[in-house]
């Protein structure tokens, strides 16, 4: 299990060059860059220039927000760049942001769309490499254009893997089926990933002739040592648990009810009153709880066999908690 990293959502493009470097230092094997508060493309850039070795990508990019043209040339270029070091991470997010944030439109389908810009990147970067003809067809895009002077040259890393976020079922099968990897969110729990999302991602491989192996799980992990990430974590359990679909999550557990009250609290924006609703068993479901020390095998024995690479939701922030950051990765690799 290897143990990545991620940055702060505030992290400004000037801070990225050391961050990254230190990231690389502490011996994180990744580090993945948000779509937040800020563009997750340009900081990995700036992290394939100032670092040799971390390897780095998005979770996520926003994919309805953008075309599979623009993914497929941002994503060639910087696997050029960074000696193949990229990784392409996407991810739906919800209709309201699709719709009132990015002012796209929300497909019928959202399996089906994502499905077929998948295939489209894949249709760009094959008619690079290899000269194949660009001729996708579907129904959200028919993509058939392809001269010389819009074509780049081929490159020395052109596999770039892709990998797709989600909670529910319908994204963990197109996981099994088409992606190279599934970002699974942080509001899970080992249940979630055992009983849900991975015979799903297993069903969506074996009907395509795939393996399960063929799909990396990098899974963003609560975790609590102490007060203030115990307070964090309740506030972002409660805030996605409001969710309507991610309702399933809390369904499986007999918290359904809970998750209704939330979405209550939500849609009246009481944001204050909502963690006040995640019990300790609901923290110990959702989140791991341990004495820093401890940490690092309690999270190993918890998702021994469902995680290939781990991510924790506190992000690196070099100069604060050095100690516990080498101690951690050291007990990883």
């Amino acid at each position: 299990m290897l143990l990545d990293t991620f940055f702060p959502p505030y992290t400004s493009l000037k801070d990225i060059p050391a961050m990254a470097r230190a990231a690389e230092v502490t011996g994180f094997r990744a580090v993945w860059m948000a779509e937040t508060q800020h563009n997750p493309f340009l900081p990995c850039t700036l992290i394939a220039e100032h670092t040799s070795a971390l390897e780095f990508g998005t979770a996520i990019a926003v994919s309805f927000a953008r075309s599979p043209a623009v993914m497929a040339h941002t994503a060639w270029d910087l696997a050029a760049y960074s000696g193949g070091r990229f990784v392409l991470g996407l991810g739906t997010q919800v209709k309201a942001h699709i719709e009132r944030r990015f002012g796209m439109p929300w497909p019928d389908s959202p399996v089906g769309k994502l499905r077929e810009q998948i295939a489209a990147i894949r249709a760009f970067w094959a008619n690079w490499q290899d000269g194949e003809k660009l001729n996708q067809r579907g129904d959200y895009y028919k993509l058939s254009l392809s001269s010389p002077f819009f074509t780049p040259a081929s490159i020395e890393n052109p596999n770039i893997p892709i990998m797709i976020a989600g909670v529910n079922t319908g994204l963990a099968r197109l996981a099994g089926e088409a992606a190279d990897g599934f970002l699974v969110h942080p509001y899970h729990s080992p249940r979630y990933l055992r009983d849900v999302l991975l015979p799903a991602i297993e069903a969506g491989a074996e009907a395509h002739r795939r393996n399960r192996a063929d799909v990396s799980m990098v899974v963003n992990a609560f975790v609590v040592t102490n007060e203030t990430e115990r307070s964090y974590a309740c506030q972002q359990i409660s805030f996605y648990a409001s969710t309507p679909s991610y309702r399933p999550v809390m369904e499986l557990h007999g918290w359904g009810d809970a998750a209704e009250q939330l979405s209550a609290l939500a849609s009246r924006q009481k944001w204050s009153e909502m963690a006040d609703l995640v019990s300790d068993d609901m923290l110990t479901t959702f989140a791991t709880v341990a004495e820093e020390s401890a940490l690092a095998a309690a999270l190993q024995e918890r998702y021994a066999g469902l995680a290939d690479r781990l991510t924790l939701y506190t992000p690196f922030i070099p100069g604060e908690r050095d100690a516990f950051w080498r101690d951690l990765v050291q007990a990883f690799h």
